[in-house]
């Protein structure tokens, strides 16, 4: 029985639960003032290659010189979400929407591994009896792809972020006959960045901000790029991200068993031992060759789509060693909740990229916030929450967002110890979603 079993098994999992959820399309109506950029055509791994290159340069901003100017896009375009309520059928007044971030779709907030022991919606609708709408962003996951360039981008997809707060507000969210009093947003990495921005815009969209993953310090972005090593998705996955066009002449390859025992044999025909081979075929590229092959690959509602066929501006890291190397502290996750993550990872694209770090310098909005971000944080922290500049008088590094929000009603930042960026994929995950729950009862945003 070889290493990838376990995996199978954990994706075909389930486990009973209380909470009641459906997937939802919700058609928003999008509009932002975008930059149009103009960068040499992504052909292949290499040329994402030089654009990190580019983009991560200290000579000069990358993001202004690829600038040509700005154009305003509208249109309607869907957003898939994950609706979820206590099994008493009663919403609520207070609903928390979910924003997810680089790398992940809406299924990070309700990872099915272990009977749910990494499941942020678990625990806030179970055991505190909140609803929530996680959303996959616009551009990511089963909402709608678009032009990995001009279109798919941070504004666009503040836009789709706002107008389903704004559903949610007004009762008219699909299925949901609920005009929610209370909008909490709580958003993950990018998805906090978005929900940042948009406390800037619209104060009054929110009632609540819960910004996990995240600090104000963004000098390590380009290390985090760096580290990513960018490929071109439909590359590394081409069973998820690649042509649907169907083949012609049937392969020998269809049968991803065949693929693994041929990659195997050849491994160990070049004198690789057996723990070698699992290495090799479950930690590199060559494991992204085998994801996605078939529906077990994936834990999101997409489980039996056809390829995506993704533009070259879609880009991902080619392995689970970057993977890693960004969003996990070594000895604190399960390896195989890793795997399964990075198995159904999701892409990046270049607009995303370039309009990364564009987040206002601080917001007018006066509910309340909490900064969640763990210990170990690489993409905001440098790998170390505690380790504030010379002359900071914060206590963390995640404390030094406090005067983005002066007009906060209470502000508070809380490090998760021992866990790296992905904090819903760590051992003590759970610690983290009951710190979120306990500040939102405590001040004043309980779930009825």
């Amino acid at each position: 029985m070889h290493f990838l079993l376990p995996l199978l098994v954990a994706l075909f999992a389930s486990d009973a639960t209380a909470k009641i959820c459906r997937n939802l399309t919700v058609a928003v109506n999008i509009e932002a003032r975008q930059g149009v950029f103009s960068i040499p055509d992504l052909q292949g791994n290499l040329d994402a290659t030089a654009f990190a290159q580019r983009l991560t340069s200290n000579h000069g901003n990358y993001t202004e010189d690829a600038l040509d100017g700005y154009q305003t896009v509208e249109g309607t375009y869907n957003i898939s979400t994950t609706f979820c309520q206590p099994d008493t059928n009663a919403s609520g007044t207070t609903v928390q929407v979910l924003s997810h971030g680089i790398g992940y779709d809406k299924t990070y907030w309700d990872i099915r591994y272990e009977n749910g022991n990494y499941s942020y919606v678990d625990v806030a609708v179970d055991e505190y009896g909140y609803s929530t709408v996680a959303i996959d962003r616009f551009g990511i996951g089963n909402s709608s792809h678009g032009h990995p360039l001009n279109l798919i981008q941070a504004p666009a997809e503040i836009s789709a972020l706002h107008e389903i707060t704004k559903l949610l507000r007004n009762g008219s969210f699909p299925t949901v006959p609920t005009a929610f009093k209370n909008i909490i947003t709580v958003g993950h990495s990018f998805g906090s960045i978005q929900v940042y921005t948009l406390s800037a815009l619209d104060p009054s969209a929110q009632d609540a901000l819960i910004l996990t993953g995240f600090s104000g310090d963004t000098a390590y972005l380009p290390a985090t790029i760096a580290a990513w090593n960018l490929h071109l998705a439909r590359l590394n996955q081409p069973s998820r991200f690649g042509s649907a066009r169907p083949r012609t002449t049937p392969s020998r390859f269809d049968r991803p068993v065949n693929l693994y025992t041929l990659l195997a044999q050849s491994l160990r025909g070049a004198g690789l031992s057996d723990s070698e081979v699992q290495q090799e075929l479950t930690t590199t590229e060559l494991a992204n060759l085998l994801a996605g092959s078939n529906a077990t690959s994936t834990t999101s509602d997409s489980a039996a789509a056809a390829p995506q066929d993704l533009p070259a501006g879609y880009l991902t890291w080619p392995d689970f060693s970057a993977n890693q190397y960004t969003f996990f502290y070594p000895g604190a996750f399960d390896l195989g909740l890793g795997l399964q993550i990075e198995a159904t990872k999701q892409p990046v694209t270049t607009g995303e990229l370039l309009t990364l770090a564009s987040f206002p310098g601080s917001t007018g909005f006066a509910g309340p916030v909490q900064v969640v971000t763990g210990e170990k944080d690489a993409i905001f922290c440098g790998g170390d929450c505690y380790a504030v500049g010379a002359g900071s008088s914060a206590s963390n590094i995640p404390a030094e967002v406090a005067p983005a929000f002066p007009n906060a009603s209470v502000f508070e930042a809380y490090v998760q110890p021992n866990t790296g960026h992905a904090i819903n994929a760590h051992y003590n995950a759970t610690g983290a979603y009951h710190a979120v729950q306990r500040f939102l009862g405590a001040n004043g945003f309980g779930a009825s």
